[in-house]
């Protein structure tokens, strides 16, 4: 199984999200909708968000820290932003905390992602189900 969850204020990491999800063939859930927690196994679980005043979005810090590492075995994670990548580090750095295997390659759009950025995360996607 795999499943898509981020976070978007600006709609640009929904955008890449959806490319993910198209990409992986998954719908993808905000983790502010009650759908986003997993509770099944999970093989691989895309995880996107982006800086917010030099932090994660409380919303995805809570689908973070109340997420049970047990149910997923890979996540690989994906960000948008206007300046810094270090939402990615965030990420990972939660993910692992949890035990969780992180994907060392991510999926990067600076601002909001342009139609070849779209099809390099669809590719994205379909490669790290893969791997």
């Amino acid at each position: 199984m795999v499943a898509v969850r981020y976070y978007s204020k600006s709609g640009n990491t929904k955008l890449l999200a959806e490319a993910i999800g198209k990409g992986a063939g998954v719908i993808p859930i905000s983790v502010d909708e009650d759908s986003a927690k997993i509770t099944e196994d999970v093989d691989v679980l895309f995880v996107g968000g982006a800086l917010y005043a030099y932090g994660l979005d409380k919303r995805l810090n809570k689908f973070l820290s109340e997420l049970d590492g047990s149910k997923v075995k890979k996540a690989v994670v994906f960000s948008t932003s206007w300046i810094s990548k270090h939402s990615i580090d965030l990420i990972k750095n939660a993910l692992k905390e949890k035990g969780i295997e992180v994907a060392e390659e991510t999926c990067y759009a600076k601002n909001k992602p342009n139609e070849k950025q779209m099809a390099e995360a669809e590719a994205f996607a379909k490669k790290m189900i893969s791997c």
